[in-house]
């Protein structure tokens, strides 16, 4: 299965709600920030993608049909790049309404 939709946009821009409905639309997983403390051992992947070296990005989200959210939100460009059948989404926020909710929860 490969990754069908590629989300571009940051935390708190309603990324889990567009994640469930994702999961809805393509009746496969979508791989979001949760995903991550799901599986630790995806860290190090990650970590080595923010440096330029780029898994199989198929091959690592095998079993998910989508991603939005950090991490993958930060490298949206690379990840369209090698998998172009897929749609790139941008979730936005008023950016006042964004920092109020960013600082109350994830910073």
């Amino acid at each position: 299965m490969a990754l069908k939709v590629i989300g571009a946009g940051l935390g708190r821009t309603g990324t889990h709600s567009l994640k469930l409905g994702l999961e809805r639309l393509l009746g496969e997983p979508c791989y979001h920030m949760v995903e991550v403390f799901k599986h630790m051992d995806h860290c190090p992947i990650w970590t080595a993608a923010a440096k330029g070296k780029y898994p199989d990005w198929n091959e690592f989200l095998t079993g998910y049909g989508s991603t939005v959210d950090w991490p993958s939100a930060a490298l949206w460009k690379e990840m369209s790049e090698a998998l172009p059948e897929a749609i790139v989404v941008l979730s936005i926020r008023d950016p006042q309404a964004w920092w109020e909710s960013a600082h109350s929860t994830i910073f």
